[in-house]
C-alpha cells in the first residue's frame, strides 16, 4: 500500500492525482490552507478506495509551522513513499511590477515556501532512503517571458533546487522528480481564453503518477512541451526581445 502526502491538495491538479492514487488504496494525507475542503476531498477519497485519508491545514509561507506538520505526517503514516508539492499562485505581472511587496510575496509562494519545505523534508527521505519528492515547477520556469517572469523565475529557481537535490538524493535511494506542466484549464486560469495547447488536470495528473511510478527526473506535460520550450530556450536573445510571449 503506498503511502502519498499531497501540499496544495486543494488544486485542481492534486486533486486528481490524489483520486488517482485513492482509487490504488493508497493511504493519503493533504495538506492545504482550506480545513473545509480538505475535510470534504476526504470524505470523497474514502468513497473513491482510499485506505485512510489524514489531513492538516497550512499556509505554506508559515516556514515556521513546516516541522510540526512534517512531525505530524511521519507520526500518521511512518513513511512516506511519494511527497507531490503542487501549491502554488498565478499572480498577476503588472501587479507585481507595481509593487515590490506583492512580488516578494508571490516569489515566497511560488518558490521560496516550496525550498523552505522540501529541504525540511529531505532528512526523512534520507533515513528512509527510499521514496519520490515531486515537485510542480512549469514550463514557464524554463525561460523568463514579459508576461508572467516573476513566475517563471520562481518556477525556475524550484527547477534548479530539485535537479541539484535530484543528484545529492540519488547516492540515497531517492528519486526526485521535477513537473513541468503547461497551460492547464483548472479555476487559477479561468480568465484565459483556452485553445489546443491547454491540458486538463486529469491528463496532468496520469503524467505525475506514470512518471512518479517510473522514476523519471522530469516530466513535461503533456509531453509535447518538451519541444516547444526546447525551441522557445534555444532563440536567440536578440530575436526573443523582439517578440512577445
Amino acid at each position: 500500500m503506498q503511502k502519498v502526502v499531497i501540499i496544495g491538495a486543494t488544486s485542481a491538479i492534486a486533486e486528481s492525482t490524489a483520486r488517482l492514487y485513492a482509487a490504488r488504496g493508497a493511504q493519503l494525507f493533504l495538506v492545504a490552507r482550506n480545513v473545509m475542503r480538505l475535510k470534504d476531498m476526504a470524505e470523497d477519497l474514502r468513497v473513491r478506495g482510499a485506505a485512510d485519508v489524514f489531513h492538516a491545514p497550512l499556509d505554506v509561507n508559515d516556514v515556521q509551522d513546516h516541522a510540526h506538520l512534517l512531525e505530524q505526517i511521519w507520526t500518521s503514516l511512518g513513511h512516506v513513499d511519494v511527497l507531490l508539492v503542487a501549491h502554488g499562485t498565478l499572480p498577476d505581472q503588472a501587479q507585481c511590477e507595481a509593487s515590490v511587496e506583492l512580488a516578494l510575496k508571490e516569489f515566497a509562494t511560488n518558490g521560496t515556501s516550496t525550498i523552505a519545505l522540501v529541504t525540511a523534508v529531505v532528512p526523512r527521505f534520507e533515513a528512509q532512503q527510499k521514496g519520490v519528492i515531486a515537485v510542480i515547477s512549469s514550463v514557464a520556469g524554463d525561460r523568463g517571458r514579459q508576461s508572467n517572469y516573476l513566475y517563471g523565475s520562481a518556477k525556475a529557481a524550484i527547477t534548479a533546487f530539485s535537479s541539484g537535490l535530484r543528484q545529492r538524493l540519488a547516492k540515497v535511494g531517492v528519486n526526485v522528480l521535477t513537473i513541468k506542466p503547461g497551460f492547464v484549464d483548472t479555476p487559477m486560469t479561468r480568465g484565459f481564453k483556452k485553445g489546443a495547447l491547454w491540458a486538463k488536470p486529469d491528463t496532468v495528473a496520469k503524467g505525475i503518477v506514470r512518471a512518479a511510478d517510473r522514476g523519471r527526473s522530469v516530466v513535461y506535460l503533456p509531453g509535447f512541451w518538451l519541444l516547444i520550450m526546447l525551441i522557445i530556450r534555444h532563440i536567440p536573445e536578440f530575436v526573443f526581445k523582439r517578440i512577445k510571449l
